[in-house]
């Protein structure tokens, strides 16, 4: 059975005691992901190159994106690699989140997969439609919603930053809701990755920060000290964000600029939905706003920018989504990568800091 992998080992033998701590295996599931990714890094890069599996750069972008066209992508299959081996090893495999979580991540990734795999095959940026696109997104998260909401320890709470007494509970609103969450994180990542580094930087930030509040919503007695809502079994996802953290690092290692490969939708569409899907189990689903608020500036430049232009003609920003703004005023590409990391930190610690201001 999948179940009988690492983590029963500490009730079978002693040496593996320490195997019953969650502390204990995130912190090896994330050195397993960022072993994974360095071992698998390099072999993926040079068959992408073999196979020719380059990157389309639409026309109409900024013209110092035309020097990447033909640079491998698709290599968030790296990232997928990366998070489902390690949570595998080393999760309790009888959890239900985790399942839930791997579900979406997984699922978005197929969905990703088969968009970028249009986009080489045609040569150029046009994948699967909009509406193709959005229709799968919201298949996968609707199975991960009803199987949540049917979940009998699962509660259609939400919670609410710094305010300790404010929990509605939606009921059966709660499934629309969660699409709405997760669809949208998936989507807001895939904006955000338009430069070298700049959306897997970020995701780093957000995952190490739901790793915090993973545990912490687990943990019956710092939940009640903190005075979150309580999750019992969310703590499990601590070991998932782990392998995220370390996969977002060795991916990094290859996508710095001047990026040697780019994720793709493959990848960030996974990313996207396997942090919405967290925060929504943690009970986090507002304060991902502040955590991922490169993202959701991202996504909302677009709205902005399409709305604007559909209703008066004109445009807000030079080009959308906003990081190609920044590059079109002059900035350096390296400049807007870190400083959108600076931000993101930023952002992490005032989510944090909702952990004791209510």
């Amino acid at each position: 059975m999948l179940y009988h992998l690492l983590y029963p080992l500490h009730t079978e033998y002693s040496a593996f005691y320490v195997f019953r701590f969650i502390t204990f295996r995130t912190i090896y599931a994330t050195i397993t992901a960022l072993v994974i990714s360095f071992l698998i890094g390099p072999w993926l890069i040079q068959k992408l190159q073999s196979l020719q599996i380059g990157q389309s750069i639409r026309k109409l972008g900024p013209e110092t994106h035309f020097k990447k066209e033909g640079t491998p992508t698709m290599g968030g299959t790296l990232i997928l690699c990366a998070i489902v081996l390690p949570t595998l090893l080393w999760a309790d495999l009888t959890n239900l989140y985790v399942w839930v979580v791997l579900l979406v991540t997984v699922g978005f990734g197929i969905v990703g997969f088969s968009d970028d795999y249009l986009k080489v095959k045609r040569r150029n940026s046009d994948g699967l439609s909009a509406r193709q696109k959005m229709f799968w997104l919201l298949l996968i998260s609707l199975a991960a919603a009803v199987i949540l909401y049917q979940y009998p320890p699962f509660q259609t709470t939400v919670g609410v930053p710094f305010f300790k007494n404010v929990r509605p509970d939606l009921g059966l609103f709660y499934i629309p809701f969660v699409l709405l969450v997760i669809v949208g994180a998936g989507n807001a990542v895939n904006l955000t990755d338009g430069l070298d580094g700049l959306a897997i930087g970020p995701m780093i930030i957000a995952s190490g920060t739901y790793l915090l509040f993973a545990y912490l919503a687990g943990n019956a007695q710092l939940s009640e000290y903190l005075q979150i809502n309580p999750v019992p079994g969310a703590g499990e996802l601590s070991i998932l964000c782990g392998a995220m953290v370390g996969a977002g690092l060795g991916f990094l290692w290859f996508n710095s600029y001047p990026a040697q490969v780019f994720m793709g939708d493959v990848g960030s569409l996974s990313l996207g939905g396997a942090l919405g899907t967290i925060a929504v189990i943690t009970k986090q689903e507002i304060v991902l706003v502040i955590v991922g608020g490169i993202f959701v500036v991202e996504a909302l430049s677009v709205i902005f920018q399409v709305t604007s232009y559909r209703l008066y003609g004109k445009r807000i920003f030079k080009m959308a989504p906003i990081h190609h703004h920044f590059e079109l005023k002059g900035w350096p590409e390296p400049k807007i990568i870190v400083r959108f990391w600076i931000i993101s930190i930023i952002l992490a610690l005032v989510a944090l800091s909702t952990l004791k201001l209510r």
